[in-house]
């Protein structure tokens, strides 16, 4: 069986997970798994595209970035299918894991793109550096810092945390860093 796993970062790519499906699709796929969530997070939808593989299968993707986050991330998931006898095909680069020379080929193009994105991360790095130097980047607005005296009110209104994390459209955690941080400064 032909099972298909199509992923994007955020639900506003939309147009880029119809146009994986549409592919995965021509592709032969009998049943698809898609999920619109962050390379580092949680993937729900892989893990049971992989669960649902049996021997035999292969698990196929458009492109190699929406399946691994790092070499060492898909030397794991070509291990994991290779126990499980699933092979794993990239439509964009023409690989299947079922031959040597595709199993060569995986690993070749995952150090390559491993390499490209640490790149574009330390050209990034090296942008968000000059334009702090010249007062153009002030970075991400602090979302629960901003929210603090809402958060202590409704702390000491009773409502629980999570709640007030619901509430005000921030994390948990920040709820808890903010009344944290509010004691500290009432003890002392």
């Amino acid at each position: 069986m032909i099972i298909g796993y199509a992923r994007t970062s955020t639900l506003d790519q939309a147009a880029g997970l119809e146009a994986q499906v549409r592919d995965l699709t021509a592709a032969g796929a009998e049943r698809l798994f898609k999920e619109q969530a962050s390379s580092v997070g949680a993937r729900k939808a892989l893990e049971d595209a992989i669960d649902f593989a049996r021997e035999g299968d292969a698990l196929v993707v458009t492109k190699l970035d929406r399946l691994a986050r790092s070499v060492g991330h898909l030397a794991e998931l070509v291990k994991r299918l290779e126990r499980k006898k699933v092979s794993l095909r990239i439509l964009g680069m023409g690989v299947d894991t079922a031959t040597p020379t595709g199993r060569l080929m995986v690993n070749l193009l995952g150090s390559i793109a491993q390499f490209e994105r640490e790149v574009m991360l330390e050209r990034q790095r090296e942008g968000i550096a000059r334009a702090k130097a010249e007062g153009k980047y002030r970075g991400r607005a602090p979302t629960a810092r901003a929210q603090a005296s809402a958060i202590i009110k409704l702390a000491a209104a009773g409502t629980t945390k999570a709640r007030i994390a619901e509430e005000l459209g921030i994390g948990v955690a920040s709820v808890y860093r903010v009344l944290s941080a509010q004691r500290k400064s009432a003890a002392a």
